[in-house]
This record gives structure tokens, sequence and C-alpha cells, in this order.
């Protein structure tokens, strides 16, 4: 049984919602200087300014996230830091990259249900 158009809407809004949440949260630990971010990004290697912008993502993503017109581009950024957050866990910090995983799949589904019209069967 397929779920109604109805029904779909509001399952993409919940997860929108849940996405802008947890990059809502995320983002700003990183830019509150939280220490274990400090440290994650320490790890990383690349200097403390990647937190901040990596936070500065995060937050925007979050905030385009809520805005109808814009979850196809907050489901592309958020999603592409995504990949950047599991090839990190996998490569060089410690700590399993599943939470990255499911959050990148979250945005693929959003990005998916606001995929331009051409990309569209019918």
């Amino acid at each position: 049984m397929a779920l109604s158009s109805t029904a779909k809407n509001r399952t993409v809004w919940g997860v929108r919602i849940l996405l802008a949440l947890a990059f809502g949260a995320a983002g700003s630990a990183k830019l509150a200087g939280v220490a274990q971010m400090v440290a994650t990004f320490e790890a990383i290697g690349i200097g403390q300014w990647f937190r901040y912008v990596t936070g500065g993502i995060e937050v925007a993503g979050a905030l385009l996230m809520l805005v109808p017109a814009t979850g196809l581009y907050a489901g592309l950024l958020l999603g592409g830091t995504m990949v950047g957050a599991t090839l990190s866990h996998l490569i060089v910090v410690p700590g399993s990259p599943i939470p990255a995983i499911v959050l990148g799949l979250l945005c693929a589904l959003v990005v998916w249900h606001n995929r331009p019209a051409q990309f569209r069967k019918n």
C-alpha cells in the first residue's frame, strides 16, 4: 500500500525538522567551541578554522531545511557534509561513522522528495 501524497509530505517534513534540530545542535556546538568538537577537529588536523566553517554550514543548512523552497539545497549541502564526516570517521577520527551515514541518508530522502520536475517520472 503506497502512502498518500499528504502522508509523504508530512513524513518528509518530520524528517526535515529532525535534521534541522540535529544539524542546528551540532553546528552550534562546533561554533561554541565545545571541548569534544575542538578535540575532533584537532584530530582531523586541518585547523580549528575548519570547525567554524563546518559549524556555519551546519547551522545554515539547518535553517535552509526549515524553508519550504530550499529543501533540495539544504539536503545537498548537509548530505555533502555527511559524506565528509563519514570519510573523516573512516580515515582519521576515531568513532563510528554510522550517525553520519544515517543523517546523510535522511538528507538524501529530502533531496529525492524535492528533486526538480525534470527528474521525476510522469
